[in-house]
């Protein structure tokens, strides 16, 4: 396995997340020098390469390595980013003899949610709507031009986020974070079993609130729900004040996301 430091800032023209973002990836807000939801952020990786049947020959060099460019760097309140290729081979699709993988891993500054975290974020629902595929479904794979197209359409319509549905036209996630939905006195979320991917904040609150509830929720079902939230590794809980110009119930919505940080 080839290990990339922080400061390493080029890649291999043969590397298949480069040719085909045949790779995964995560990332994980650092303060004080310490990875944060490090041992969640493992889990996941680990969990994605098994679903990819990415080879990892040793994950404690994998955390060896991020304690290194942690310390190296004196990081605190950055965002680190690790990323898993395939590794490098000859061109074609086949993963086929292919191992092990190759790591690169990456510092930089931590944006600033407080705003955010404040006022809330005002949400619209998206045009784009994302690809249905199972069998990619709750990964977070370096294949991202759905995001970046999303990205471009919030920018254009003045917004700071997306509602995003499936092809199918289920209730999905927002453009880079999870969602989660009030109504009727319970909060609800995605079951992500079609599109999207299943955030690390996301599996805390799961495991740490076992009333919230899975769902398979088309458009229609969002007619009653009066606060919603969205949530990642980087940003923690934002609310939402506003869907389609529609007040929400920002206050609900903000004594949640204390309570349940």
């Amino acid at each position: 396995m080839s290990l990339f430091s922080h400061v390493t800032n080029t890649i291999s023209i043969n590397d298949r997340c480069f040719l085909y973002g045949d790779g995964f990836f995560s990332t994980v807000r650092v303060v004080k020098g310490v990875a944060q939801y490090w041992p969640l952020h493992l889990a996941r990786l680990q969990a994605t390469a098994a679903r990819l049947g990415i080879t990892v020959p040793d994950w404690r060099q994998v955390t060896q390595a991020v304690n290194d460019a942690l310390g190296a760097a004196n990081a605190d309140n950055q965002v680190l980013k690790i990323q898993i290729s395939r590794g490098e081979g000859n061109r074609g699709y086949s993963p086929v003899g292919i191992a092990p993988a190759s790591i690169y891993i990456s510092l930089s500054p931590m944006p600033d949610y407080r705003h955010w975290q404040q006022q809330g974020v005002k949400l619209a629902l998206a045009e784009l709507r994302l690809a249905v595929q199972p069998a990619l479904a709750g990964l977070k794979h370096c294949n991202r031009l759905e995001q970046v197209l999303l990205k471009q359409e919030a920018s254009k319509r003045a917004v700071d986020d997306l509602l995003v549905c499936d092809q199918q036209g289920y209730v999905t996630e927002a453009i880079a974070a999870n969602l989660f939905l009030h109504r009727a006195g319970r909060w609800y979320t995605p079951e992500l079993n079609r599109a999207g991917v299943a955030g690390v904040m996301r599996s805390q609150l799961l495991h740490f609130r076992p009333d919230i509830e899975l769902v398979n929720w088309q458009m229609s079902e969002l007619a009653d729900v009066d606060a919603m939230v969205l949530s990642n590794a980087l940003m923690g809980l934002v609310p939402v004040q506003s869907y389609n110009n529609h007040a929400l119930n920002l206050a609900l919505a903000k004594s949640w996301c204390n309570e349940v940080l």
